[in-house]
């Protein structure tokens, strides 16, 4: 027997916010700390300034992504109540010509008008307000914004993701260290685009692909950019 459990089971969209702001938080950890200690290494001698730079590139970007993520999505959260307590006035002050709109987009995903209708009454009784707000507004469990849940996927995903070039710096020869850097980085990079894909249900090739070109030009302008105005530290 079919449940919407078991339904929800074999899609991925309920997985979607959590995955956006986890895969953000991981390519930029990956990408910003290795491009971070790319440009130093490129203009260094030694291994204790790339690393210094990389952990302080580590915590503060870390506490940037969940902050930046906590703050953007709680916007789209007060944006998404400001349209409830909307919907709210204007069923309580206007109930038919809710009811109509109701109706007419319900006409226009298919239905005809006496059906349409019949729906809208009917869930209209049921829940007037989740109805609107998920037929009208597009709001729903699944779509919601979560600030908590997307900062924590996002400072932790970019820690995580962070602290794998930070191994390299630590362990690869400082002669050269910038090409150990941009190997083991693409290394990293097409493991998150296939994991990524994976968990999202996906194409593994397409992502690794977009992940691996944008990482190689963000490295390659933070080596050049480290050659250019760096001096030997």
């Amino acid at each position: 027997m079919i449940t919407i459990d078991n339904y929800l089971d074999n899609h991925y969209i309920h997985k979607s916010n959590w995955l956006r702001a986890a895969v953000l938080g991981a390519n930029d950890g990956i990408i910003s700390i290795s491009s971070l200690a790319i440009g130093v290494a490129a203009a260094s001698t030694a291994r204790e300034p790339i690393v210094l730079a990389t952990v302080a590139g580590l915590v503060a970007g870390a506490l940037s992504m969940a902050a930046g993520e906590y703050v953007s999505v709680s916007s789209q959260t007060d944006i998404e109540k400001g349209d409830i307590e909307r919907e709210r006035k204007e069923l309580k002050e206007m109930p038919e010509e809710e009811l109509k709109l109701l109706s007419q987009i319900y006409e226009r995903r298919g239905l005809k008008k006496e059906t349409a209708m019949q729906v809208a009454i009917e869930l209209t009784e049921a829940d007037a307000l989740g109805t609107h707000i998920r037929d009208e507004l597009g709001i729903n469990e699944i779509s919601k914004a979560k600030p908590i849940q997307a900062a924590l996927a996002s400072g932790a995903a970019f820690t995580g993701g962070g602290l794998l070039p930070l191994l390299v710096i630590l362990f690869a020869p400082v002669k050269g260290m910038e090409y150990w850097l941009y190997g083991f980085t693409i290394i990293f990079l097409i493991i998150l685009g296939i994991t990524a894909a994976k968990t999202g249900g996906s194409s593994p090739l397409k992502a690794m692909i977009r992940i691996t070109i944008w990482g190689t030009i963000a490295m390659g302008l933070s080596a050049f950019a480290g050659y250019l105005f760096g001096v030997n530290l």
